[in-house]
């Protein structure tokens, strides 16, 4: 972190203490506390802690390739960069991106990054983060498996529980994804123990986020996991992040329940998001007519109609 933005976080706390006598912060007086402090009635979480290194600084590698999904892999980025621990000469992680060849990738939206490493000369790294993205090769997928062997954690993002899954080394285990995607990764990944709802899941040194934004809360348990739960709290504020689901891992609730696709707001049943009628493919299987997101959700639903359609609520 830069000396402007740790002095913009220094006056910050000034101020918000000053305000603490006119009762803006009763709820503690400290204000990265007062910030995230967790709910009486939120399952406390298992403590579950990480060793970091006496010296030196954890490295953290980002996979990435065509298609990463921005916020998946730069909301923790974001978090393990804003770390600061005190004392400490070296800087808490230390962030690369990892992909098959150093050539430019376009993540979404068109950014264009150019990878630090290759899958051959990456060094060996401690965490893990799988955004959403391309479909991996066997190359991807054996050199997560290989370096996992060594992680603290390996954790996906969004639907990077699919690459994970790929693996094999979610096979008889918990994990979560993108809430869109819990079908297809249910029918995809029978083995695997999908937890809907969940903010994120941790089983072994694998964890698993839901989508987009809860990469974020899974970084900052991360953090708390290796510097205590005061670091990642401070982090938090620091951030200007709010979000108190990283101290929660079941708070993703709203997306338990299965969406109801119905005749004036149909649902794609292969993923079930929202389609349009009027500009969705579409096909007719036994007199109904079902919508898609795209012409590959169209075409597996055509490869295998009944196993959609018995699922289907009308």
């Amino acid at each position: 972190m830069n000396e402007l933005t740790k002095t913009v976080a220094e006056f910050s706390v000034m101020a918000a203490i000053a305000l603490s006598g006119i009762g803006e912060l009763s709820a503690s007086s400290n204000p990265a506390e007062a910030a995230t402090a967790p709910d009486a009635n939120k399952p406390a979480i298992k403590a579950n802690p990480l060793k970091p290194p006496a010296q030196g600084s954890i490295p953290v590698a980002f996979l990435v390739s065509e298609g990463a999904v921005i916020i998946d892999f730069c909301g923790p980025w974001e978090v393990f960069q804003d770390v600061n621990i005190p004392g400490r000469q070296d800087p808490p992680f230390r962030l690369y991106t990892v992909s098959e060849t150093t050539a430019p990738i376009h993540a979404s939206g068109g950014m264009k990054i150019v990878p630090d490493y290759t899958l051959a000369n990456a060094p060996a790294p401690k965490v893990i983060v799988i955004p959403a993205q391309s479909q991996p090769s066997e190359a991807v997928l054996e050199w997560i498996r290989k370096s996992t062997k060594n992680t603290d954690v390996t954790m996906s993002v969004c639907t990077g529980a699919f690459v994970l899954a790929k693996t094999g080394l979610l096979s008889g285990k918990a994990a979560t994804t993108f809430h869109a995607a819990f079908r297809p990764f249910a029918m995809q990944f029978p083995d695997i123990q999908l937890k809907r709802g969940a903010r994120f899941v941790e089983d072994g040194n694998l964890a698993t986020a839901g989508g987009l934004s809860s990469g974020i809360d899974l970084a900052l348990r991360v953090v708390e996991r290796y510097y205590g739960r005061e670091v990642a709290q401070k982090t938090a504020y620091d951030m200007e992040y709010q979000g108190q689901g990283w101290m929660n891992p079941d708070s993703n609730q709203i997306y338990s329940a299965e969406r109801i696709s119905t005749a004036e707001h149909p649902l794609c049943p292969v993923c079930q998001m929202d389609v349009d009628r009027a500009t969705a493919p579409k096909s007719v299987y036994k007199g109904k007519t079902y919508y898609f997101c795209s012409q590959g959700d169209k075409e597996q639903f055509d490869a295998t109609p009944d196993k959609f359609a018995t699922l289907d609520k009308l």
